[in-house]
């Protein structure tokens, strides 16, 4: 939820408006934003157990200024978590002008990101939570029509059910990639896996 002075406040339970968490003020906003991506590059190299003071440091704002943000770890972890969401989101209205394959596999790149992002924290979020449930239910809602739309114009294989997709696509992170290369050439391999070709002739 969010507080009368515009910071992200604990995650409640019911009809927790995950994507309204943001702060309203300019500068309130600016702290905010430079607090998750210190957060996620900390989380990156460290796991949640990466230090508080730390990611304030990296963000250029004191250890008072991240707590109003995120008043406890968990707020944290889920506003990272809830920013990725909103990125892959508003990945799938960017790309839906794209031919349907194109579109597709563009935005289950933008999904291997966040899944590298939710595995550097997934052990402290909080998968019973309203804001875990809530961020899902919009997963769905943005990847669903593009995978309809590939099958629909014989790009994609028909028999793929979007948890299908999700989850071939989502084990390419299961082990981290030192070699980026390595990494596109193994995410080909998968997305091959979804995509129908014209027959050669």
């Amino acid at each position: 939820m969010t507080t009368a002075d515009g910071t992200a406040g604990s995650g409640g339970g019911g009809t927790l408006d995950v994507f309204a968490r943001r702060p309203k003020r300019a500068d309130a906003r600016r702290n905010y934003e430079k607090l998750l991506a210190a957060a996620r590059e900390a989380f990156a190299e460290a796991g949640v157990s990466a230090s508080l003071e730390d990611i304030a440091r990296r963000a250029g704002v004191g250890i008072g200024t991240l707590y109003r943000h995120f008043p406890t770890r968990q707020d944290l972890f889920e506003s990272v978590y809830v920013d990725e969401v909103e990125a892959l989101c508003r990945a799938a209205d960017e790309l839906a002008g794209l031919p349907p394959w194109d579109a597709l596999a563009g935005w289950l790149r933008r999904f291997v990101t966040y899944t590298a992002t939710k595995r550097a924290i997934a052990e402290a979020l909080n998968h019973d939570s309203s804001v875990f449930a809530t961020c899902r239910k919009a997963i769905n809602t943005a990847g669903e029509p593009l995978l309809r739309r590939a099958q629909d114009s014989g790009a994609a294989r028909p028999e793929a059910s979007f948890d299908d997709v999700l989850r071939l696509v989502g084990g390419v992170t299961m082990y981290p990639f030192a070699d980026p290369v390595q990494l596109e050439r193994v995410l080909t391999m998968a997305l091959d896996g979804i995509r129908v070709r014209p027959a050669a002739g």
